[in-house]
């Protein structure tokens, strides 16, 4: 009898380590794929179409790629200013930010900032949900050495302005650009992609509140660290 339960866990033991074995080879595939093709999709944008056809089944997202040459250098920098300056130094994460934003919550005593790396949010939405364990933490840590080490920095860069959410349905830079100003991600000016790169951490909220105080106050900031953004 015990030897029989034994083997039981030793088969199920064996079927869960040989599941995760395929998932992370089928992750690794995916990134190996997109170092010279572009996704045309990401499991967050596929989690939010789902919830716009809950609500309308002909809803549809708006995402148009546009290449890193020529998207505008003015939003490359006012992205990295914002979300991660030390982009090009670290190796996907930046650990002082993580500590900062650590001692920040506790302080707050709930979440209220992340020190996320650009690395680690692309790993997120390409691949994760957003619900919060230690499995999909760990997961998502993984998936960034992944990108870290098998794209450039360039090509990171790229895919995340191009799959970001930038508003209700809208996601990448050119759909944005097209949404708020009417113009390609192109022909952004400073002022117009410090904006933009203002409303990445809750672009929804944004594009309902598009006079809200907090967002001209941040626009304004990022557009006095921009000039010390270095960019792929």
């Amino acid at each position: 009898m015990l030897r029989s339960i034994w083997r039981v866990l030793v088969f199920v033991l064996g079927l869960a380590i040989g599941l995760a074995a395929a998932y992370q080879l089928w992750v690794f595939g995916h990134v190996w794929w997109w170092v010279e093709h572009n996704p045309d999709s990401t499991a967050f944008m596929d989690d939010r179409l789902r919830t716009l056809r809950a609500k309308n089944p002909q809803a549809q997202l708006r995402h148009q790629w546009l290449s890193y040459a020529r998207i505008s250098a003015h939003l490359k920098r006012a992205v990295v200013a914002a979300e991660d300056a030390k982009f090009l130094d670290h190796e996907g994460f930046d650990w002082e930010a993580i500590q900062q934003a650590h001692e920040k919550n506790l302080k707050h005593k709930r979440v209220v900032a992340g020190g996320s790396t650009i690395s680690q949010q692309l790993a997120k939405n390409l691949f994760l949900s957003g619900s919060r364990s230690p499995w999909r933490k760990g997961q998502e840590a993984l998936i960034t050495l992944m990108l870290e080490k098998m794209m450039s920095k360039r090509r990171i860069l790229e895919i995340y302005l191009n799959v970001i959410e930038w508003g209700n349905g809208v996601f990448g830079a050119d759909a944005a650009a097209r949404h708020y100003f009417g113009i390609s991600a192109s022909q952004l000016t400073a002022e117009q992609a410090a904006r933009l790169a203002s409303m990445v951490p809750n672009p929804r909220f944004y594009d309902r509140n598009r006079h809200a105080p907090w967002l001209a106050a941040k626009t304004r900031l990022i557009l006095g660290r921009m000039n010390a953004a270095a960019i792929p």
